[in-house]
């Protein structure tokens, strides 16, 4: 199962209100996320042995 962490709407804005000011090409989804601490957390979940029927 996954769970997924949002950033508050604040750092959102803030984000994108730096980003409009650079000259470079914007990042890629991946980056953005890891600067915004949007992250996908993995939890495993415990299977039994035994069989179902």
């Amino acid at each position: 199962m996954t769970q997924t962490t949002h950033p508050s709407k604040y750092l959102v804005r803030a984000y994108l209100e730096r980003r409009s000011q650079e000259v470079k090409p914007p990042p890629t989804p991946e980056e953005i996320r890891r600067q915004l601490g949007w992250n996908m957390m993995l939890f495993e979940q415990k299977v039994s042995n035994g069989s179902r029927s």
